[in-house]
């Protein structure tokens, strides 16, 4: 009889607690009692699972005595608040804020990168999920860095504004609504019109003048990668795109590698889909690429300015393989080798 274990969602009721809920009902998690935790002013709240209704209740450090698994997505300060307190309590946290990504001690994984950084959950019973930026960039270019090296990849993104949540996504729409509509646009959540614009501003500004999400995809790749040589710089912007991260990726390589070595590579490997054919105008979609868990790769080609470089456009729905998925991802792989 497979064995089933306890899980609880930290932050159940937000954009990527729901969708870790439903990716844990999708992908068949073995789940015995499953345990919806919030703040206060969400209490008493419902979520389906697998047909019935489970009740939020308040996140306490005692919420986890019975947990074997606890995924948490409800940011960074809860996180450092309540995540030592589940893991003391024996449960293992996937945590999927910034809170421990680049605490040495803590692995920081993508399943089809560095699955075997899970094994070093043992150190404090934690496991970081990357930033969702980082995760597709990671696994679109895994297989390059297996076959020629990476010396330096230069990436701009084009993010969703469900990355920042549910208010977020509102706020999208509202603006929308009300340029159609000839009324006054109000801005809440961002500090300018998100609707038909663009901001080249994703998390705090930092003293080098590089944002704390460009900064996050430095630091975190080379973790990821345990290759500190690896040059990385970014540049991250807000897109008014409900779901689905874009990203138009350069990398060099150590190697010369072809631009049909890249294609055959990457339409092998895990995760990874290819939809590269400019002839008949195919190429990746923010909007193919929501409620799917792949990582989409095209507009493979060479960059000519350089001898080893290649371009990739990189595409994946950033509040599922970009959060939940690859959280839930990191369970299952926890559960079938570790426990």
């Amino acid at each position: 009889m497979e064995r089933r274990f306890n899980v609880a969602v930290a932050g159940a009721t937000g954009a990527v607690g729901n969708m870790m809920v439903q990716v844990l009902e999708e992908r068949n998690f073995p789940v015995n009692k499953l345990k919806l935790l919030a703040s206060e002013r969400s209490e008493g709240k419902a979520l389906q699972f697998h047909g019935k209704s489970h009740r939020v209740e308040v996140l306490t450090p005692e919420s986890f005595e019975d947990v074997d698994v606890a995924l948490f997505s409800a940011g960074g300060s809860v996180s450092l608040e309540f995540a030592p307190a589940a893991a003391d309590s024996g449960a293992v946290v996937v945590d999927n804020s910034s809170a421990f990504r680049m605490d040495p001690e803590i692995p920081l994984v993508v399943p089809e990168v560095n699955p075997h950084h899970i094994a070093a959950y043992k150190n404090r019973g934690i496991i970081a999920n990357p930033n969702c930026s980082t995760i597709q960039m990671v696994v679109a270019l895994k297989p390059i860095y297996d076959a020629a090296g990476i010396e330096r990849i230069v990436v701009s993104t084009y993010q969703a504004v469900s990355g920042t949540g549910k208010r977020a996504i509102q706020e999208l729409q509202d603006q929308s609504i009300a340029i159609f509509n000839m009324k006054e646009i109000k801005t809440d959540v961002y500090p300018y019109q998100i609707a038909f614009n663009c901001l080249p501003h994703i998390d705090v500004f930092l003293d080098n003048g590089y944002t704390k999400e460009e900064m996050k995809m430095v630091n975190e790749t080379r973790k990821i990668f345990e290759d500190n040589t690896i040059r990385v710089t970014a540049t991250t912007v807000r897109v008014p795109v409900f779901y689905g991260h874009s990203e138009a990726v350069n990398v060099e390589t150590k190697k010369k590698i072809s631009v049909e070595e890249v294609r055959t590579l990457l339409s092998k490997a895990p995760g990874v889909v290819v939809v590269d054919d400019p002839e008949n105008i195919q190429y990746p979609l923010a909007i193919e690429s929501a409620g799917r868990d792949e990582t989409f790769v095209g507009r493979i080609r060479e960059d000519e300015s350089i001898e080893k470089g290649i371009n990739l456009w990189v595409v994946a729905d950033n509040i599922r393989k970009g959060a939940a998925t690859n959280a839930v991802q990191i369970a299952e792989i926890l559960v079938r080798d570790y426990f």
